[in-house]
């Protein structure tokens, strides 16, 4: 028992500081923008990059995983991440930082697949499985909360030039420890004889995605223009040939990418739609609340990330207790959590509208933060409960693709939204009218996930026998 919590702890390393460099830099922005002499634009684009690079190549890392090896892979993935990072950490300009948040984005995408997937070899048994999925929440908790307060405190360092540059370098010494506690804690594990890869595979479905995930991104800042529209439709092309190209592979029995046997599992598909309407909720609530708190009710931007550091203070909590209330209440938990962030979305439409007092926008803050904390870690444990071991690490890249995909189109749709509502009125009584209209949708989006978990059998989120 030891021996598998001591494996789960290096393991989480690596989702650490993938969630943590997603959310590191936002602080830095005006610093690194300054110091590099930066145009907007490309300020924009190295904040996307990372996110491009994990989302286009999730399913390509837990294919590999597969194939050659889930440690092989988590530790190639460290130590590029550590390189890339180091490339972060010593860029003389725009571009150079440009190309290796890309690579550092690349490089979380190897590892993240291999956290899951281990996670679901090493606890095979619901309860212990249970108990690790929620320490995997806990991970995001506190790497979300860790890369807001360590982009702040190092950009904000006295006595060094140009101090940003810590948030890339802090992660080599963590890349280090993680790789020499991987090879000494993990053992290897591939489920697939299969040692041939699909490289063509591999590059039509990375161009695919890198395609879409481009035109999101660059749709959050100037909208769906004709440019982003043709990106769009040639993506969408380009993925419906992967698919048809992968399908007759399996035809053949040749080598493919995506293990379409995947689909054919219900628990996985209920998974699915549930963490993609849960993410399209998630990404753009946190998105219109910065804008709402800074643009609409004036908030500073320090007070403002004070207040949302409640939010994860209260994702923690919830992932630590959600674990008994799951093994007790089986899959009504996760339902409760879901109707709880429904109930505090509704009570910040009602009370952002009448207060603005600090103490209870912390207090919702920190309940909606609750609700959250119960509901991500199931979700996972739904997608993936059932799942034949040759196929975990193909489904963990799948799900994670799921995810950052759901995460985008949530800030861009949503996001269009409420700034379609506000029509450029200044006025805080509008940013509550947009505000209450986006969170609308977040509520629609969060039903939809309700009728998903209601449709899971049972017996993948049973309650403990007494």
């Amino acid at each position: 028992m030891k021996y598998k919590y001591l494996t789960l702890i290096v393991i989480l390393f690596g989702q650490l500081l993938t969630i943590m460099d997603i959310f590191i830099i936002n602080v830095s922005i005006p610093s690194i923008q300054r110091d590099l002499r930066a145009s907007n634009g490309a300020m924009q684009f190295m904040i996307a990059a990372y996110l491009i690079g994990f989302a286009s190549f999730l399913i390509t890392g837990g294919r590999l995983g597969d194939l050659y090896g889930r440690k092989k892979i988590f530790i190639s993935g460290l130590l590029f991440f550590m390189l890339s990072s180091l490339a972060c950490g010593i860029s003389s300009g725009a571009v150079q930082l440009v190309i290796s948040r890309l690579i550092q984005g690349i490089s979380a995408a190897m590892m993240a697949p291999q956290v899951l997937s281990m996670i679901q070899i090493l606890f095979p048994v619901h309860e212990e499985r249970t108990k690790a999925m929620g320490w995997y929440g806990i991970t995001i908790g506190i790497g979300t909360i860790l890369g807001q307060f360590l982009g702040g405190y190092f950009s904000s360092l006295k006595g060094w030039d140009e101090p940003w540059r810590f948030i890339f370098l802090i992660n080599i010494p963590i890349c280090v420890i993680a790789i020499l506690c991987s090879f000494r804690q993990l053992e290897e594990s591939t489920m697939n004889t299969r040692k041939t890869f699909d490289i063509w595979g591999v590059l039509v479905l990375s161009a695919g995605l890198f395609l879409i995930t481009y035109a999101l991104t660059a749709s959050e800042e100037k909208g769906m223009d004709l440019q982003n529209g043709i990106i769009m439709t040639v993506s969408a092309g380009i993925l419906m040939y992967f698919v048809k190209n992968q399908k007759n592979k399996m035809k053949k029995d040749g080598s493919y990418l995506i293990d379409f046997e995947l689909f054919s599992y219900k628990n996985f598909n209920l998974g699915i739609i549930a963490v993609s309407f849960f993410f399209i909720m998630l990404d753009s609530y946190f998105y219109i609340l910065s804008v709402f708190f800074q643009d609409g009710l004036k908030i500073s931007p320090l007070m403002a990330g004070e207040i949302i550091v409640f939010q994860g203070l209260g994702f923690i909590l919830a992932s630590v207790f959600s674990v008994q209330l799951i093994l007790k209440y089986g899959k009504n938990a996760l339902i409760a959590g879901l109707i709880v962030i429904i109930t505090v979305l509704v009570l910040q439409v009602f009370f952002f509208r009448i207060s603005n007092d600090f103490y209870m926008f912390c207090l919702l803050l920190f309940l909606h933060g609750l609700g959250v904390g119960a509901v991500i870690p199931s979700l996972a444990n739904i997608a993936l409960s059932g799942m034949s071991e040759k196929l975990t690490g193909n489904a963990s890249g799948v799900y994670n693709t799921f995810q950052q995909i759901a995460a985008i189109i949530g800030i861009v749709a949503v996001g269009g939204i409420f700034y379609y509502v506000l029509g450029g009125q200044p006025l805080t009584v509008h940013y509550h009218h947009a505000f209450s209209i986006a969170v609308l949708v977040n509520v629609l989006c969060l039903l939809f996930v309700i009728v998903a978990v209601f449709r899971v059998p049972d017996n993948v989120l049973p309650k403990r026998k007494t």
